[in-house]
């Protein structure tokens, strides 16, 4: 059980306070309720960006690591197509210094020329090493162009194009900025050897006399059911071919994303589930095969991807793994139970740590109920064999599929 306490300043900012006296740090998470899917569609690649620029220094901090590492903290972000999250973990004896850089930035972030120029340079670069010059790297990017004709999920965190983010201009960014990256647009979960009431202390001096900015209603485009097989072959040069096949499936919050989560696990997790049991340990027809979630707040993508054995023709690997999808419907109770035990023992090793119990925090918040750290187990036990087949049969479904045959140049 995480224990919590939450409570909202008047400029919009969600607080929320998780105490562990058994720690010596502190934990600093702000979750920001923009992602990818929030991009204008000829400017894709802003919330990633921002993850850089949010670096860049503030009006009155010309660096953020500085005066971090100078208490003995560490930091990081990353961003997913619904969110943008910052987290820093510090020594609690200077938990005043996260809270003094945070509000800084979100009140006063350094615009300028020469900070948007080496953040753009960073972000290029990085769409070049992991999206063009990397082996596999733009799978994901006809995956999602494939699976999806109209939810911004179309296109990947990094952006669509290199030139949205070459061509983003200083209003461009300050636009986005004045629009997402505001008190009533986040998330703030504080957790370690703190108090409620020094937190609240905290806040009241450095976040609430933060503006809020307008509120921002969401109102995307969503995608239409899929009704026919895509399929798609591309060629690289790659060390080995990859069989990708996505599936669509709910998203967070909506009926059935916990019995997908289950079929997940009960398709990969281990040498002994479905997948690589028969394809990898009988068959012999891929060196590995695993299937994945996108885990999005829209309805997302249930991901296989399998790297076939050499002479193992596409056809020959793909057959094969339909075939091992149907024995999804002669799965036991037994083995069902065994992968909600490994899923659940998972999920309780993942809250020893700090940083992650203060992520989840923040997550289940932006989910609409903080108390789904304490529920999402109770979720994933109450799915029955039925609801996992049921599952099964609607999501694993040829029409519902996009198909990526990627090849190596003959």
């Amino acid at each position: 059980m995480i224990h919590f306490e939450q409570f909202r300043l008047s400029n919009g900012l969600e607080v929320i306070v998780h105490e562990d006296p058994t720690s010596h740090i502190a934990v600093m998470n702000l979750m920001y309720d923009v992602g990818a899917r929030d991009e204008d569609p000829l400017k894709t690649g802003f919330a990633h960006l921002f993850e850089h620029l949010m670096f860049g220094g503030s009006c009155n901090i010309p660096i953020y690591d500085t005066p971090l590492q100078q208490v003995g903290g560490s930091n990081n972000a990353y961003t997913t197509t619904d969110l943008t999250n910052y987290y820093c973990a510090l020594p609690a004896v200077n938990l005043e210094t996260a809270f003094w850089l945070e509000s800084d930035r979100m009140l006063g972030l350094a615009f300028n020329e020469k900070s948007l120029e080496i953040q753009r340079k960073v972000v290029i670069e990085e769409f070049k090493e992991h999206y063009l010059n990397q082996p596999y790297g733009d799978a994901w990017h006809h995956l999602t162009n494939m699976a999806y004709t109209t939810h911004p999920y179309k296109w990947p965190t990094i952006g669509q194009s290199l030139n949205h983010i070459e061509q983003a201009t200083m209003d461009d960014v300050k636009a986005f900025y004045y629009k997402f990256y505001r008190p009533n647009q986040a998330i703030l979960v504080v957790a370690g050897k703190v108090t409620q009431q020094q937190v609240a202390t905290l806040c009241k001096k450095w976040f609430e006399p933060i503006p809020a900015g307008p509120a921002y209603h969401r109102s995307l485009p969503q995608e239409p059911e899929q009704v026919a097989a895509r399929r798609k072959i591309v060629q690289g040069d790659v060390p080995f071919p990859i069989l990708y096949k996505a599936y669509h499936m709910p998203g967070k919050g909506m009926a059935g994303y916990y019995a997908a989560e289950v079929l997940c696990n009960l398709l990969s997790e281990g040498k002994s589930a479905l997948l690589p049991a028969n394809l990898v340990e009988k068959q012999a027809l891929y060196t590995r095969i695993d299937a994945y979630m996108t885990e999005s707040f829209d309805p997302g993508l249930l991901v296989i991807s399998g790297s076939l054995t050499p002479k193992v023709s596409f056809e020959e690997a793909e057959t094969a793994l339909l075939e091992v999808l149907k024995q999804v419907e002669t799965t036991t109770t037994i083995t069902l139970e065994k992968v909600k035990n490994q899923m659940e023992t998972h999920m309780l090793f993942g809250q020893v740590n700090l940083v992650h119990r203060a992520q989840e925090l923040a997550l289940a918040t932006l989910e609409g109920d903080t108390n789904l750290v304490n529920k999402k187990i109770e979720y994933i036990r109450q799915v029955d064999l039925e609801t996992v087949q049921a599952i099964a049969k609607k999501i694993l479904q040829e029409q519902n599929c996009s198909t990526l045959h990627y090849q190596t140049i003959p």
